[in-house]
């Protein structure tokens, strides 16, 4: 299931299976039979009632109103920080994924430097956790070059920290 975000929260937005498909109406693991309990009109099943097509549209022209509504430089500075935990999950994990950071991290930067005061208030709050994972990216990028940390030789592709 994928989901739309709004200023009122993540909200969820079912996949429609083609008409005729046979592809179960759920995108949940595990058999058929659990997932395609329930009505088929849309009764109760695994993911509770779902709504018929003439409530999905009522829903999604709401959702798309209360976008509408919302100033872009609050969207777009929730996506930044969605980077920036992207970033940073990547850095945390057992084994970091540097390459994967890397790119969040150069994501992040384009958005936060390119736009720099168009982002608003917190403009100043995403420069300082763009300094922050890029001095967290070259910690981690040194502890996975040291010796037993596991990580690729210091003169292996991609060695830079991200710019």
């Amino acid at each position: 299931m994928s989901s739309l975000w709004t200023p009122g929260g993540e909200r969820p937005v079912p996949r429609a299976a083609p008409a005729g498909s046979g592809a179960p109406s759920s995108d949940r693991p595990g058999p058929a039979a659990e997932r395609d309990r329930g009505d088929p009109a849309g009764g109760p099943g695994p993911a509770g009632p779902q709504p018929n097509s003439e409530e999905m549209r009522r829903q999604m022209a709401e959702l798309r109103d209360q976008l509408a509504d919302t100033p872009a430089e609050v969207v777009v500075a929730n996506h930044a920080y969605g980077l920036f935990e992207l970033a940073a999950l990547h850095l945390s994990i057992e084994v970091p994924q540097l390459e994967q950071a890397r790119l969040a991290i150069d994501a992040l930067g384009y958005l936060v430097e390119g736009l720099g005061d168009r982002l608003g208030e917190p403009a100043g709050e995403l420069a300082t956790a763009l300094g922050q994972l890029r001095l967290a990216f070259v910690q981690v990028q040194a502890a996975a070059r040291a010796p037993g940390g596991g990580g690729p030789p210091a003169d292996a592709p991609g060695g830079a920290a991200p710019s």
